[in-house]
């Protein structure tokens, strides 16, 4: 469309374009993608995210700008680092625009940390402040000892690393008391608490009872999780204990002020378990190789000096001093035999204090288990009384029946109804008149009672039978 101006020239007034906004998004992306395909930017991260995905997002900033970063887990899983909120790095990758958002971002196809960030620049100079006084001395660690039996353990009750320690120690060294002070062990308020727990067991040096090592434990976690741990106040605790103090903090990459005062790093809780104690197989171990070595030698010197002896045997004065020498090994021997018990009656002690403490171990689950044994217990009773009751009242019946059949067959009861049982002078039954003659005695069993009497005359009837009188 052409319009005259004022002084009467024609010109043509432009086109509009209108673009949708995707294609001006796309429009802006292509341009920008061309332009800065290969782009190094360095920055602070911060509100890092890794989903399921294995993706990393996250923003790069500095004081006055900040840009969205994107890592796909094809390049993540490639980095020799774990990327954590604070820290200072340099990315590699193109700007694009995330077109669902109209967002500038990187697309990240690699990262190297670069210098630190505020946390990490707070620990190097606590760090170089405590490594100048001294405190990282190996000279200044105390040792641990080889078999606790009271530990001690600072961390939270509810966190994973305590369970796995006690596995251990319980599958190692099931006769070791285990003393747990529950502290916080992330936020401003852990400090202090694990503080509170060294004061705590300190409190039992001149007992006993006191704890003969230290673990301050807890799992893994970003640099602002372990952050409690470079507390400049809980490190210099740590170097004052006069108790051994075991730090692990965290994964094995993972380091604080703690690890380097302590009297020894563990790289995990598990670890922390693994290193405090010898397992017993290994003492045992140790103490049956050095048992064969001195057996060896013992039986080494022995042949030498028995050769040499032989070969002095020829000398009648060295003759009666080996008699000497036999009466006192004899003596030595007797003295074998005395160690020998002792030594029996020590391992028998030993192994009732190791029953008596596993026994006080399992003594909370056994009375759970007995109420639900003595409830079990009672039913049963019950069950078999009742059972026993009825077995007695049949036995009971069976009885008493043929107790009836018995009476029902026994002479005696025959006797009840007249009839008696003659026997003649010896005592024998006379079943025939004719074996009695006058004058015989004779006696008669009745149904009550035994009578006796003389034979006046006997009579036989005619079925061969007799009547005696």
């Amino acid at each position: 469309m052409e319009m005259p101006d004022q002084l009467g020239f024609q010109f043509r007034a432009p086109e509009r374009h209108i673009w949708s906004v995707r294609a001006l998004v796309a429009a802006v992306r292509g341009l920008v993608e061309r332009q800065y395909s290969d782009c190094w930017v360095e920055g602070e991260i911060s509100n890092l995210r890794i989903p399921d995905s294995g993706h990393l997002y996250f923003t790069l900033k500095e004081e006055a700008a900040q840009i969205r970063v994107v890592m796909f887990r094809s390049a993540a899983k490639l980095l020799r680092f774990r990327p954590e909120n604070g820290l200072h790095v340099t990315v590699r990758g193109r700007v694009t625009v995330y077109e669902e958002r109209g967002e500038l971002q990187i697309s990240a196809e690699f990262m190297e940390p670069k210098g630190a960030g505020a946390l990490q620049l707070a620990f190097e100079q606590l760090k170089a402040r405590l490594q100048a006084e001294g405190l990282f001395e190996a000279s200044r660690k105390k040792p641990i000892p080889p078999l606790p039996q009271r530990i001690g353990i600072i961390t939270s009750p509810q966190g994973a690393a305590l369970r796995d320690i006690l596995n251990i120690l319980a599958r190692r060294h099931h006769s070791a008391n285990v003393l747990i002070y529950p502290a916080q062990v992330q936020g401003d308020s852990a400090p202090g608490e694990v503080m509170a727990g060294l004061r705590h067991f300190h409190s039992d040096l001149p007992r006993a009872s006191a704890v003969e090592v230290i673990i301050i434990a807890r799992g893994g976690g970003s640099a602002e999780d372990l952050a409690a741990f470079n507390h400049e106040g809980l490190a210099r605790a740590v170097a004052d204990s006069r108790i051994p103090v075991i730090s692990a903090i965290g994964h094995e990459t993972d380091f604080t002020i703690v690890d380097f005062v302590a009297d020894l790093r563990a790289p995990t809780p598990s670890a922390a378990a693994e290193l405090v104690i010898r397992s017993r197989q290994e003492i045992e171990t140790a103490a049956e190789d050095l048992e064969r070595r001195l057996e060896r030698a013992v039986r080494y010197r022995l042949l030498m000096a028995r050769q040499e002896l032989m070969e002095r045997a020829q000398d009648a004065a060295f003759a009666r001093m080996m008699d000497g020498i036999h009466r006192r090994a004899q003596k030595v021997d007797e003295q074998r035999f005395r160690m020998e018990k002792a030594e029996r009656q020590l391992l028998e002690r030993c192994h009732r204090r190791a029953e008596t403490a596993a026994a006080a171990v399992r003594h909370y689950d056994a009375r759970q288990r007995l109420a639900s044994v003595r409830q079990q217990l009672q039913a049963q009773v019950a069950n078999l009384g009742a059972a026993a009751q009825r077995r007695l009242l049949e036995m009971r019946g069976a009885l008493e029946r043929q107790t009836a059949s018995l009476e029902a067959l026994s002479p005696v009861a025959i006797l009840n109804r007249g009839y008696a049982l003659v026997f003649d002078a010896r005592g024998k039954l006379v079943k025939d008149a004719a074996l009695l003659k006058a004058g015989d005695e004779m006696s008669a069993r009745l149904a009550r009672g035994r009578v006796r009497a003389r034979v006046s005359s006997s009579e036989r009837d005619e079925t061969g039978s007799g009547d005696a009188h």
